[in-house]
């Protein structure tokens, strides 16, 4: 943006949260356009990626962020540092909850992590999920999330459904510093569309295997090539941990793996808006969450 007001409003909000409670559905929601993967399962964020929202008096751009949690794993232990560095960097931290129940202690563990940071940053509180309980039990839920940290600011939401969406963007540019925009106002994300491919894999392969094997795998995106105008050609590999996952993800006859990319190819092509031809392969590294090499060919990094 070129020319923008002189009381135009950027920053940066980190999108924080329990596993599975919205967060990437909420930022997709607000976009307008899906660049994240979402499911019903937890920790299908597993790196940091930004949604930028610009509108005519400011740019949001939300930091989504992997679910803080109890990690088992060193890549347990990488998400949560990731997570814990963006709060600290951010101007607001948008922590959303789900206010369809009761606290629960994933939401004891960010509280206590909000109340020993270092540098003290707005915090907004977005109660999600408004849509699936009566107003009694909402209430009570959100006496409850509110009097785990000091905030004023807060309001009900529902992701998927989209109330309140337009009142709680009103109230986070309110608490927007001023100043000019970060990225050119077209521009809806930091990752490249082979990146977001790779996520989109990884999202079929969750709604596929809905057990503990699609939390070890990791998606490698080798060959992302546009073919001609119209046709994009892709090739990835599923890296698990063990022999026996490698079956289970192939399924019999292949059948599995084949579902997973044909899932994933509709999905991408409604990204890139061309045709798209897939080639998935599945390969074995033992143990990679906790391999420190593994760790850092598959991007995440200390």
């Amino acid at each position: 943006m070129d020319n923008y007001p002189s009381d135009f409003k950027s920053g940066f909000v980190a999108v924080m949260g329990k596993p599975n409670v919205g967060k990437s559905t909420l930022v997709n929601r607000l976009l307008g356009t899906k660049i994240a993967a979402t499911s019903p399962w937890p920790q299908t964020t597993r790196k940091t990626q930004m949604g930028i929202l610009t509108l005519e008096n400011a740019q949001i751009v939300f930091v989504d962020t992997p679910g803080i949690h109890h990690a088992i794993h060193k890549l347990g232990e990488r998400m949560n540092q990731e997570a814990l560095k963006n709060l600290e960097e951010s101007d607001i931290i948008l922590f959303i909850v789900d206010v369809s129940q009761p606290p629960g202690d994933d939401d004891l563990l960010l509280a206590n992590s909000l109340s020993q940071m270092r540098r003290s940053v707005p915090i907004f509180m977005a109660l999600n999920k408004s849509d699936l309980e009566p107003d009694s039990v909402i209430d009570e839920h959100k006496s409850e999330f509110l009097s785990l940290i000091r905030t004023s600011n807060s309001t009900l939401i529902s992701a998927t459904r989209g109330d309140n969406l337009d009142q709680l963007v009103e109230n986070l540019v309110n608490l927007l510093p001023e100043g000019p925009p970060f990225f050119p106002e077209d521009q809806l994300t930091d990752l490249y569309e082979r990146e977001i491919a790779a996520d989109l894999i990884r999202e079929a392969i969750l709604y596929n295997l809905r057990a503990e094997v699609p939390h070890s795998i990791a998606v490698r995106i080798d060959e992302f090539k546009d073919r001609d105008e119209r046709t994009t050609y892709i090739a990835g590999t599923l890296f698990v941990e063990r022999d026996s996952q490698k079956g289970i993800v192939i399924g019999r006859g292949g059948e599995q793996l084949k579902q997973i990319g044909i899932d994933a190819r509709q999905k991408i092509e409604e990204l890139l808006g061309r045709k798209v031809y897939l080639q998935l392969r599945v390969k074995v590294l033992k143990n990679w969450r906790n391999d420190e090499a593994a760790l850092q060919l598959f991007g995440f990094r200390r």
